[in-house]
């Protein structure tokens, strides 16, 4: 179970690092605004959650292994050749940061949904979802600040509904179904979601609709 989640943890890990980093290369900030835009993309969700329930200090800085892991993807991503692949197509690059967005969106939602059912009591659907989201968001809505992009979770493809959902979904199962199934369930309700809307183009309502 603890290598599962640990691998299940660092997945989410790189997935998010990756997106921020490539994002930062696209605004052209050098090795240490990669890094750092790929480390807060990857940690700061689990960092807003753990202040927000007060386990401190957050666990991002009790073990360095995420951020290690991090910061050597957000490297990787730097590399010439990697910078080259991902820049010189637009749909290349779309569809990476689809791909990753979508991988850390649903990992890092159940991940936060796991820490509240080992933190709190009985906690109630709600705190469970709107941990979960807080905790799948709140990274990637940390990078798009940083870089000066309107957030994902504003203006993308369903984003933060999918979160919703998958959080739904891992909290309501969590007792039939076990933790196992709960989270690879939601989180693979966030991936699908998230990639079904990209395709379709699914959106929520606007002003000028």
């Amino acid at each position: 179970m603890e290598t599962f989640l640990f691998l299940f943890e660092m997945l989410g890990t790189i997935a998010f690092a990756a997106s921020g980093a490539v994002l930062g290369v696209r605004k052209g900030l050098d090795v240490f605004g990669v890094c750092f835009l790929g480390l807060t993309t990857a940690c700061g969700g689990g960092m807003v959650r753990d202040v927000l329930l007060g386990n401190t200090p957050p666990a991002a800085f009790q073990n360095p292994t995420a951020s290690a892991v991090a910061v050597v993807t957000s490297l990787i991503m730097f590399l010439s050749g990697v910078r080259h692949l991902l820049m010189g197509n637009q749909r290349r690059y779309d569809l990476f940061m689809l791909l990753m967005d979508s991988a850390g969106l649903g990992i890092f939602t159940v991940m936060g949904v796991r820490v509240v059912w080992n933190c709190v009591e009985a906690p109630s659907l709600y705190l469970l979802v709107f941990v979960g989201v807080l905790t799948g968001v709140g990274g990637g809505l940390l990078r798009d600040v940083m870089a000066g992009e309107t957030p994902y979770i504003f203006v993308k493809h369903i984003y933060a509904c999918a979160s919703l959902i998958g959080a739904v979904i891992c909290g309501v199962l969590w007792h039939p179904a076990g933790e196992v199934a709960a989270m690879l369930t939601g989180a693979a309700a966030v991936f699908a979601i998230r990639c079904l809307s990209a395709h379709y183009r699914w959106n929520l309502p606007k002003p000028h609709e």
